[in-house]
């Protein structure tokens, strides 16, 4: 009978033990292999798009005489939810900057680029223009809806 029950305890011990080395060794190697590539966490923002049609700009030659050509874009501003209602009131004022900065582009320039060339010169042009008066931009991007150039 002792031998039955020293016979029980030693099992039991060696099934802990073999349990316990069996979990270090597991933690071990997960904790050993290269980490999962996963895919970065991105913060999702609610954005709000507040659109300003028909910017209309007659496009000159090099010598800066007007031509029948014209370029006509609509925009779309990228806000947060908070700015949206700033971004509608300075419409007038960002139509003014785009005017001055597609006016002077010859035609000649204006064929050649792609739309995200001239994403970047208005984005650049609206940038520009709200530091130069002191204060931060009511949008984050300036995206082109629709571009004509005739």
């Amino acid at each position: 009978m002792a031998n039955k029950k020293l016979f029980i305890g030693a099992a039991v011990i060696t099934a802990l033990l073999a349990g316990a080395g069996g979990s270090w060794f597991w933690l071990q190697w997960r904790d050993a292999r290269p980490a999962r590539h996963e895919a970065p966490v991105v913060e999702v923002k609610d954005y709000k798009y507040v659109s300003l049609d028909k910017v209309i700009v007659m496009l000159r030659d090099h010598a800066g005489a007007p031509l029948n050509h014209y370029l006509a874009v609509d925009l779309v501003f990228r806000t947060s939810g908070d700015d949206e209602a700033m971004t509608k009131e300075h419409l007038p004022l960002l139509r003014s900057i785009a005017l001055r900065a597609l006016s002077a582009y010859p035609m000649d320039q204006a064929r050649l680029m792609n739309i995200d060339q001239f994403a970047a010169a208005l984005n650049k042009a609206f940038s520009a223009a709200y530091q130069r008066e002191g204060r931060p931009k009511p949008f984050t991007e300036a995206m082109i809806g629709k571009l004509i150039i005739e």
